[in-house]
Parts: structure tokens; C-alpha cells; sequence
């Protein structure tokens, strides 16, 4: 038996029961035996120490164990997965197509809750061809931090924010955790503020927001709750309609888009706003890396690491520029266009938001109802993998945690999100604008850590999959905490550019500043993680 990584394969632990995998989709049966590279065997055949007291706490206290019956109960009546964190061994894995790592982005990012940060190029004076520049290059900056963490979900068999703490520590990755839950509320509040505007829009805008938010947030949830399997099936074909209805949205306004109309700012305002706007679309894209290893950990071990980076860049990049430049068109017509052929389209968006504005820019009415109605569900697929992703990282915060079923923290989390849409509904473009460049200053710093402990410290010494929840075994964690917060306070804090606070190295930039936050972002937690991480492990030798 072996569960030492080396390189790109792993070795696999002998099942006791000889089960074998099998394609999800297809019924294909898969071979566990595969041959492994510079492995290092180990006699640890224990089960693992999460699963352990976790269970004992189960077993133990009362409403735990009323919790875990009533999971295997659904579990057994409905199918909802009940596996947790929990590392799967390869004799496990149960690996969906590999067609799949690229099309459940499309579902995940081709929705309609991805059009407001198209808006915001023209919001913030850029013309259509800056907007659709700054869209390309932030998104596939963005992409590649999601593509490379991805690699690693395979290779260990681990959820994303579990693999982080072979670098982060045991401790240290709950921090992760935190950060991780946060960042996939901030989504879901942006699907779910945008899925209120539009039934509002439906029910020709007699209908609170609230009532919409509602409904979205209960749809998402219930979906998540049934695990892996459904959500790989699910985002394989959902995107479909949307990509659809999307065409038809560029056809029906495509005339009431004027691409030479010019932006409004010129010299240090014009860049200071292309940076904002890039790391807007940075964050979108690499919004993703704490999370892509929990859809890939089912994956064969001896998964060739470049397609799973091929396929997960091209299938974020390619429908999120799609789906951010038709929002750049929709801004375009209605923000930067006022001519009186555009007026309705001025005032819908001025009125009532991006519902409105939709609500106008299909036509004629009936067939706009029917397909805002449709539009409404585009967004499931990204809170669907919100729910289900934030479920595991609660789960790792502690035993405590992990002993409580992961659809009861699904359930409170899409409350929760539900909650602060309901709060947020009439700000979409703040929420927007600020939260999401938020996200870049953490998921870059994530990404180089794990790239540099991955490619560098480990090259050579591997993983130890045996210890992924042993505490005492595992990297204490400061030089990558270090690090980022380092990039973090030292680079984002001083480079952010936000309604209510300017970096001073932002306000250079004049006007509104220039949000730079994300880039020294990178290079401090470059700077900090690479000498710190080697003085920890020459000191602690983890």
C-alpha cells in the first residue's frame, strides 16, 4: 500500500473489498491499478482521523446522531451524497467524463448573473472595444489560477481547500475556509439579487425583489444537497439554453450597440479605470481556484495534469468572455448610447436594473417574459457548485464541523446568501464592483502559494496523503499565512480601489483611483512565501 505522491501519479491503496470505479455518466468500468512514480510505501491502513471523531461525536451527542440518521435516510430514499471531506482513495473514485471538466464551467459561468460585470466597462467610461479588451485579459490571468489548482484535485483525491493544507497547515486552512465560504456567498448574492430583478421584471415589476431572491436561493439548494454526481450530469447540459437565449439577447440588441462610441477618461484616470476593470474580470475568473479541485477529486490519479489545466482554462475563459461581452454590449446600449433610438433602454436600465433593462432588450414582450422566465434558471448551475463547495469547506473547520451534515450547512449558507441578496437587492452594481475585486487580493495569493509549495517544496518530497488531517504532521502553516496576509494588507489594502476606501498607491491613479491591489497582491506573497516557507521547513522539516 502506498499513499505517497511523487510527481504527477500517485499510487493507490489496495481496497479490502475489491470495489472498483465506474464511469458515472457512461457505466464504463474503471481500472484501479495503475502504476505510480518515486513512491514511498507506508503501513497506515487506518481510517481517517476526521472520519473517526467525527463519528464518535455523531455516536456520542444526541442531536448528532439524530443528523447523521437522518442524512443515511435521505441518503437511502433520495441519493444525496453523504461523503464529506473525506480523502477518496482511487479504488473509490467514481470519475465522470473527462469532457466534463470542460463544459461544467459553462454552466457555472455562462448565466446571467455574469452580465453586471460586463455592464460595468461602460460604467466605469470605458468604450466597448476597452471593455472587451480589459474582459479578455483579466479573465484569462484569471483563468490560469483556476486551471493550475485544478491539477491538484486528481492528483490527491482531496477537495481544494483540503489540499491547502500541505502548505497552509491544518490550522491555517481554516482561514482558507472562511475565505472560501465568503467568496462563494458573494456570488450567489450577485445570481440571486439579479434572478429578484428579473422575475420582478417578469410580473411587470408588481412583484417585490424579495419574493424572487427567495425562490432562486430554495431551487439552488436543493439541487446542491444531492452531491457529485447529480452536479457533473446537471452542469454538463445546463448551460445549453442559456448559451441559447444569450444569441438571441446579442441578436435582438446588437443594433442598438454603437462600438464607436469613445470612452470618456484619457491618460492616468483612463488607466487607473482599465485596472479596475481588469482585476474585476481577474477575480471573476480565478473566483474559482478554492474550489475546481472538489469536481475533479474523483479523477484517476494518473489524469494527464495538462488537460485537466487545458480543459478547465479553455471552459472558464471561453463562456465567461462570452456571456462578460454581451454585458459589455447591454452597457453599451444603455449607458453609453443615450441617443433617443436608445432612450427605453436608458430608462429600463435607470428604473428597474439589469431586469428592466433585459425585460426591453428582448422583444417582443411575450417572447421577453418567456425568456427572462428561462434566464431565471441559468444561474442554479453557479449556486448549485456554491452551495455544495461552501458545505465542505464548513466542514473543515473542525470535527465539530465535520460532524454535522454537509446539506445543513448548505442549507445555512443559501440562507444566508438569501438574506444579504434580500438586504443588497436595489446595489447590484456596488456589490458588483467592490465585492468582486475583493476576491482577487485572496485568490491570487491562494494560487501562488499552492503553486510554489506544489512545484518547488514538493517537487521533490511529494505528499504524504496518509496525514492530510494529522495536525502534527502537516506544514505549520505560518510562512503561507504569512504571506497572505502580506499580500493581502501590504498589496491589496494599499492598492484596493473601492467606493468607500482608496489605497494611496490607487489614488495616483486619479479620478476614482486605480484598484492595482490584486497585482501586489501577487508579487508580495511571491516575495514573502518563497524564503519564508524555506526557513519553516528547514526548521520543522514539514
Amino acid at each position: 500500500m502506498s499513499d505517497f505522491v511523487h510527481g504527477d501519479q500517485a499510487d493507490i491503496r489496495k481496497s479490502h473489498d475489491a470495489r472498483r470505479s465506474h464511469d458515472v455518466e457512461a457505466g464504463q468500468v474503471v481500472d484501479p491499478e495503475m502504476k505510480g512514480q518515486a513512491v514511498v510505501t507506508s503501513d497506515l491502513e487506518t481510517e481517517s482521523t476526521e472520519i473517526i471523531k467525527a463519528r464518535e461525536l455523531q455516536k456520542n451527542m444526541g442531536f448528532l446522531r439524530k443528523m447523521r440518521r437522518g442524512e443515511e435516510w435521505l441518503d437511502e430514499k433520495m441519493g444525496i451524497e453523504t461523503q464529506g471531506i473525506d480523502r477518496i482513495h482511487e479504488e473509490d473514485k467514481r470519475p465522470p467524463s473527462i469532457l466534463n471538466v470542460f463544459l461544467l464551467w459553462w454552466s457555472m459561468t455562462c448565466h446571467v448573473g455574469t452580465i453586471p460585470i460586463g455592464i460595468l466597462g461602460p460604467e466605469f467610461r470605458l468604450s466597448l472595444n476597452q471593455s472587451i479588451a480589459g474582459i479578455v485579459i483579466g479573465t484569462v490571468l484569471g483563468a490560469l489560477c483556476t486551471a493550475y489548482t485544478g491539477t491538484l484535485g486528481p492528483k490527491l483525491g482531496l477537495r481544494a481547500i483540503a489540499t491547502s493544507r500541505y502548505s497552509f497547515g491544518f490550522w491555517g486552512a481554516k482561514l482558507c475556509s472562511v475565505l472560501n465560504v465568503v467568496i462563494g456567498a458573494g456570488f450567489a448574492v450577485v445570481n440571486v439579487v439579479v434572478v429578484g430583478q428579473i422575475l420582478s421584471a417578469v410580473s411587470d415589476y408588481k412583484m417585490t425583489l424579495i419574493v424572487g431572491c427567495v425562490i432562486i436561493a430554495v431551487i439552488g439548494y436543493v439541487v446542491s444537497i444531492f452531491g457529485f454526481a447529480l452536479i457533473h450530469t446537471f452542469e454538463k447540459y445546463s448551460w445549453i439554453m442559456t448559451f441559447i437565449l444569450l444569441l438571441i439577447l446579442i441578436g435582438e440588441v446588437g443594433n442598438k450597440v454603437d462600438p464607436s462610441i469613445p470612452g470618456e477618461d484619457t491618460g492616468l484616470i483612463y488607466s487607473g479605470s482599465m485596472l479596475s476593470f481588469i482585476a474585476i474580470n481577474f477575480s471573476s475568473a480565478s473566483g474559482w481556484c478554492s474550489i475546481a479541485a472538489d469536481y475533479y477529486c474523483n479523477y484517476p490519479a494518473n489524469t494527464k495534469p495538462w488537460k485537466i489545466f487545458a480543459l478547465t482554462f479553455f471552459g472558464i475563459s471561453i463562456p465567461t468572455i462570452f456571456t462578460t461581452v454581451i454585458g459589455a454590449c447591454l452597457g453599451n446600449a444603455a449607458i453609453s448610447n443615450t441617443s433617443d433610438a436608445n432612450a427605453y433602454l436608458v430608462t429600463a436600465y435607470n428604473d428597474h436594473g439589469l431586469g428592466g433593462l433585459l425585460r426591453e432588450a428582448y422583444h417582443p414582450l411575450g417572447f421577453s417574459k418567456f425568456c427572462l422566465v428561462l434566464l431565471v434558471f441559468s444561474v442554479i448551475g453557479n449556486n448549485v457548485a456554491v452551495n455544495y463547495s461552501s458545505g465542505l469547506s464548513i466542514q473543515l473547520l473542525g470535527h465539530y464541523f465535520h460532524a454535522i451534515p454537509r446539506f445543513i450547512w448548505s442549507f445555512l449558507n443559501a440562507l444566508v446568501v438569501a438574506i444579504l441578496a434580500i438586504a443588497g437587492r436595489e446595489h447590484l452594481s456596488l456589490i458588483v464592483s467592490n465585492f468582486v475585486s475583493l476576491l482577487g487580493y485572496w485568490t491570487v495569493s491562494f494560487t501562488f502559494v499552492l503553486l510554489i509549495e506544489d512545484q518547488i517544496f514538493r517537487r521533490r518530497t511529494g505528499y504524504d496523503l496518509n496525514v492530510w488531517d494529522v495536525p502534527g504532521k502537516l506544514p505549520w502553516g505560518i510562512a503561507a499565512v504569512m504571506a497572505l496576509l502580506t499580500g493581502y494588507l501590504a498589496g491589496g489594502v494599499t492598492g484596493m480601489s473601492q467606493t468607500w476606501y482608496v489605497g494611496p498607491i490607487a489614488k495616483l491613479f486619479g479620478g476614482y483611483g486605480g484598484d492595482v491591489g490584486v497585482y501586489l497582491s501577487a508579487v508580495f506573497t511571491i516575495v514573502v512565501y518563497f524564503p519564508a516557507r524555506y526557513f519553516e521547513k528547514k526548521l520543522t522539516g514539514l
